[in-house]
């Protein structure tokens, strides 16, 4: 028998709040800039849910450490200038928070500085004080479980209570690999398929959150 979800887990990018197209965007810019032409739909298939770390070390495999540093620096700058700008939550986080009758945390492959930036700008980062998980703090990151298992034995649950809301491959698999149900949020720039598989349901709404835990 399912045991009933005590714990969710939310992603921060993607999920909670609409950082991943303006990422993409300048990704877009910076591979055009540095030698490094990809798509859309490349850059969401290679960098999508993936760590800093992990994202840098195809850059130098690629084009080299100067290169990839350069690139790094240029991100960093372009994204925070984007996000002050012009960053709003996902549609629907709000009422989905506010719906929750369940403790929740965030757990993400951005540093703690993104993600004070990201849900400072958003007015989210009240609801989740004390309650962020960067990949960090373990040793290695998604699709690796270490974090989503970090985050859990923080919070003081088991794995199999908890429920992971993400939005990329990486996350639902390290969701998976922790033991985790998971629920990919398709609404964003991932495609449903890349989403689908055991003990996962995908949804296109955010709003429909609280209901499908609920079911689950």
């Amino acid at each position: 028998m399912t045991s009933p979800i005590e714990l969710v887990i939310f992603d921060c990018d993607g999920v909670l709040v609409d950082t991943e197209r303006l990422a993409l965007r300048i990704n877009v810019e910076l591979g055009a800039e540095l030698g490094w032409p990809m798509d859309e739909r490349e850059i969401v298939d290679r960098f999508l849910g993936r760590s800093n770390a992990a994202v840098t070390e195809q850059i130098t495999a690629r084009l080299g450490a100067e290169a990839a540093d350069t690139w790094e620096k240029r991100y960093v700058e372009r994204l925070n200038e984007a996000v002050d700008r012009e960053l709003t939550e996902v549609p629907g986080v709000t009422e989905v928070l506010d719906g929750l009758d369940l403790p929740f945390c965030i757990a993400s492959s951005g540093t703690h500085e993104k993600m004070r930036r990201t849900l400072g700008v958003t007015g989210l980062a009240p609801r989740f004080a004390g309650r962020i998980f960067s990949t960090t703090e373990v040793a290695r990151g998604k699709p690796a479980p270490d974090l989503f298992l970090h985050a859990a034995a923080t919070m003081g649950f088991a794995p199999e209570v908890c429920a992971v809301v993400e939005d990329s491959q990486y996350g639902v698999a390290a969701a998976r690999a922790a033991g985790m149900r998971s629920f990919g949020f398709a609404g964003g720039l991932t495609p449903a398929e890349w989403l689908a598989g055991p003990q996962t349901v995908v949804f296109e709404e955010m709003r429909a959150l609280p209901a499908l835990l609920a079911a689950a």
